[in-house]
């Protein structure tokens, strides 16, 4: 009886070097926007240095960053945990890898990678052993502790860093890389079937347009909330079936609750408002859920205790996601169930973007091109 032998793949020991002979020429300097100092200018530099990858690391050519609030509170320095400095902010960068450290076995050069906000993490705690990498104590943050996206050339730990598949568009993907992330993991806190509610408090944002989209393909019934009709119009646009304007409205508890029948059986808080989060706890349905996810300086959540325990309700927070919800999270905006309303302009115009947004002026999300 003849037997057949399973066919081995040859790995030529030249083939580190082909592939160091094919990488890009990595240029010493860079664009970037950096402050050094917590509330002090944003400096747009053109000479700024070009980081070196370590063994685990890889560097990504960032074509395309997303601006997030996470970045304005960095720059302020408004939350408890110290930012290095000086700092390149930003945690939505996509790209093309260009160099790689001797241990990278994940990347290869020319592959599309994303930066996120967790950069990097210990692998071995229980946070990281039970797929809570974002908890670990030893958490490197892109953007906050380790030097981000707001540059053309940037570092991330390559088991973090994010698999973009081969000819997605950089720019529009670049926001799923934090804010998609992180509403499709507060989603999926929430524990909600198909066909229940959900209201997205601060739903023409950033994080909040991408919230109604996840939500409905995920087959929930979706209720947005925010100011102005410029904004109705966007959520409606996305799939939200209901509305409700908290600058028109009279009564917003009472509003939501009769558009819901009863009130949403999850909230998902991704706006900054102290009084509009607690004001969630209000209108959300006996047995629901509430999800923070904004992170408003200084601020409390607040839930009247009888009510609280007579409804049986439970507040929860969502902190970014893990690889899984990063994968997952990729593979609904590649199928097309997701899309990202951007508004790309120069990495240059940074400080405007962040004008507008301390004045809540932004629908969608802004995403900044490196190179201008």
């Amino acid at each position: 009886m003849l037997r057949t032998r399973t066919a081995t793949t040859f790995r030529s020991p030249f083939l580190h070097l082909r592939t160091l002979a094919t990488a890009p020429t990595v240029p010493k300097t860079q664009k970037a926007v950096v402050f050094y100092e917590n509330g002090g200018e944003l400096k747009y530099e053109t000479k700024y240095p070009v980081p070196q990858p370590k063994p685990n690391e890889i560097l990504i050519n960032v074509k395309y960053s997303g601006v997030c609030h996470t970045d304005l509170h960095a720059w302020k320095g408004d939350w408890p945990l110290g930012t290095k400095l000086p700092l390149v902010g930003g945690h939505e960068g996509a790209g093309i890898v260009v160099a790689k450290g001797s241990e990278v076995k994940n990347f290869e050069i020319g592959d599309y990678a994303g930066i996120k906000w967790i950069n990097g993490s210990c692998q071995s705690c229980e946070y990281c052993q039970n797929g809570f990498e974002s908890n670990c104590p030893e958490a490197d943050l892109s953007g906050y502790t380790h030097d981000g996206s707001f540059q053309e050339y940037a570092t991330a730990d390559a088991v973090q860093a994010a698999h973009i598949p081969q000819g997605t568009d950089l720019a529009a993907v670049s926001p799923i890389l934090c804010a998609g992330i992180t509403v499709y993991k507060a989603l999926k806190t929430a524990n909600l079937r198909p066909g229940e509610w959900v209201a997205i408090s601060g739903a023409g944002g950033g994080l909040g347009s991408l919230a109604v989209q996840y939500a409905k393909a995920m087959g929930l019934r979706v209720l947005g909330i925010d100011g102005g009709a410029d904004k109705g119009e966007l959520v409606k646009s996305l799939g939200a079936e209901e509305f409700v304007d908290f600058k028109a409205t009279k009564d917003l508890v009472e509003e939501v609750v009769s558009k819901t029948n009863g009130g949403p059986k999850g909230v998902i808080n991704v706006s900054v408002s102290p009084a509009a989060i607690s004001q969630s706890t209000q209108f959300v349905r006996s047995t629901g859920t509430v999800v923070l996810v904004g992170l408003p300086a200084d601020a409390y959540v607040k839930s009247e205790v009888f009510t609280h325990v007579i409804k049986s309700i439970s507040i929860k927070g969502s902190y970014v996601g893990n690889r899984a919800d990063s994968r997952e999270a990729i593979e609904f905006f590649t199928r097309g169930l997701v899309k990202s309303p951007i508004k790309v302009v120069g990495l240059s115009e940074l400080p405007k973007v962040y004008e507008l947004m301390e004045q809540g002026k932004i629908l969608g999300r802004y995403v900044v091109d490196t190179s201008k």
